[in-house]
């Protein structure tokens, strides 16, 4: 059974998007930040937060 994906209401910086996926991959959240960073440069790290943004439900 898959583990769920929740943004976390603590350790966040901007909508707790890296957060999650860092918590859900087991990875560090400073090298999902920087991930997104590099895509960003390419147009499409933008677009991946912000659909994750949408997607994964806050923590309750």
């Amino acid at each position: 059974m898959a583990a769920i994906m929740a943004r976390p209401r603590n350790g966040k910086i901007i909508a707790g998007v890296c957060a999650a996926l860092a918590d859900r991959f087991g990875v560090s959240r400073t090298l999902v930040r920087i991930g997104f960073v590099f895509f960003g440069l390419f147009g499409v790290g933008e677009l991946v937060y912000i659909a994750l943004w949408i997607l994964i439900p806050k923590a309750q």
